[in-house]
């Protein structure tokens, strides 16, 4: 019987020719991921810092990327402690207050490789699939351990396969695609199995993959990941990352697999993730009408370059709903720049758009756009909780940045094929 991704990649590091799921394997990754819970997790091992150090250098990416600027004096104290950190240790993937969100500089930086083993404590480290990388979240304590020791263990996933068949038809994006899926799977439906997507991925670009992998945590899973191919060379290639820098992995043809689902692309339609859960999913034109007071385009789900120019094609000398708070969220410093460069920027706050800091506040209700009782943000973010966005009494629907662009003009949820 042959290897799902899961099975080959974590066989191949713990030095074993095969492994089988529920198997606990010793591991040693390529990257830990850390960002503002870097002061909380050196503060774990403080005494163990001075004594032994960090095992490698290299090990770390810390990004400050979730309260940028410092919105008070604690989270100031935190970053101060995060930079005297990184020059005592000399740590060598270090990316300040405005480089942009975490999960985005990682994949921008040539951090996160075909057949790598990232884990980071922030759940959407699940995002490195995009580019056919082994990447799953892990805890605080974790964090610090692997710090000391650069070693952890993993229990091997099932895995589930899904078919991706034709093409999507603008104005749906793959936002709709990984809403649709979540509502189908449900929330907590893939939990602990990884996700592979197979078919006609090639119609789907990075960041289109990149959107879709961040989601995976939403329906519980371990991994989301895709196959390496020419999309991925030529992403790969654009950011200067030789083709002898990595080593794709994939499922062999006869791997086992727990469930196998079938997507037909063309039949994708604009969906909606009303509050509280994401796998509250429904079509756009059941709830048309819905009004909004806020709409937040961007976060490390959809704040790259595509998603900011599909939205403004929307909004392109038009101006948003008085009532609507449009909120600009470029997922990095460089997203930012190309966005400026193309007139991407220009279009949107002329059309009333608020341009924010590249990282993660309003997203999570740590930094700038939160919500007051009873408003409702339409948000490309990836979580709805109560409360995620800052307060309890406050309503959070997710969409894609066709959907909010289009919605934002009306002050109502719309539907983005009324708006091209």
């Amino acid at each position: 019987m042959g290897m799902t991704f899961a099975q080959k990649v974590l066989a191949r590091a713990a030095g074993l020719d095969h492994v089988v799921p529920g198997q606990i394997v010793a591991v040693r990754p390529d990257h830990l991921l850390t960002h503002d819970n870097t002061a909380a997790i050196i503060g774990k091992i403080g005494d163990d810092l001075e004594k032994y150090g960090v095992v490698r250098r290299d090990l770390p990416v810390i990004v400050l990327d979730h309260v940028v600027p410092a919105a008070n004096e604690k989270t100031a104290t935190g970053h101060k402690e995060v930079r005297e950190f990184v020059a005592k240790h000399g740590i060598e993937n270090f990316y300040d207050v405005g480089t942009g969100v975490c999960h985005q500089v990682v994949m921008e930086k040539g951090h996160a490789l075909p057949g790598k083993i990232l884990v980071g404590s922030d759940s959407h480290t699940c995002s490195y699939g995009a580019v056919n990388a082994f990447s799953t979240g892990i805890d605080r304590t974790e964090a610090a351990a692997l710090l000391l020791v650069g070693e952890t263990w993993l229990k091997v996933p099932p895995t589930i396969k899904i078919t991706l068949e034709g093409r999507l038809l603008p104005p749906v994006s793959a936002k709709d695609l990984i809403l649709t899926i979540i509502g189908d799977v449900s929330a907590g439906g893939a939990t602990y199995q990884a996700v592979e997507f197979h078919g006609d991925i090639g119609a789907l670009s990075i960041e289109d993959r990149f959107t879709i992998a961040n989601m995976g945590i939403e329906m519980g899973a371990k991994i989301a990941v895709f196959p390496a191919d020419s999309v991925t060379e030529e992403y790969l290639s654009s950011i200067g990352i030789e083709r002898s820098a990595y080593e794709p992995v994939w499922a062999d043809p006869d791997a086992a697999y727990v469930r196998e689902l079938a997507y037909d692309l063309a039949s994708i339609e604009p969906v909606v993730a009303l509050p509280h859960k994401v796998d509250n999913v429904k079509p756009v034109g059941e709830v048309e009408g819905l009004e909004i007071q806020q709409a937040l385009l961007g976060t490390c789900t959809n704040g790259r370059g595509s998603d900011l120019r599909a939205a403004a094609l929307i909004l392109d000398g038009k101006v948003v709903d008085p009532g609507v708070r449009l909120l600009v969220l470029p997922a990095s410093r460089a997203v930012l720049l190309e966005a400026i460069a193309d007139g991407t920027i220009e279009k949107l706050t002329r059309a009333g758009g608020v341009l924010l800091p590249t990282g993660c506040g309003p997203c999570l209700g740590a930094h700038q756009g939160v919500l007051a009782p009873g408003e409702r943000c339409l948000s490309t973010a990836n979580r709805n909780f109560k409360g995620r966005m800052g307060c309890k009494e406050a309503e959070i629907v997710l969409a894609s940045p066709e959907t909010v662009a289009a919605s934002a003009l009306t002050g109502r949820i719309t539907d983005p094929r009324k708006a091209v």
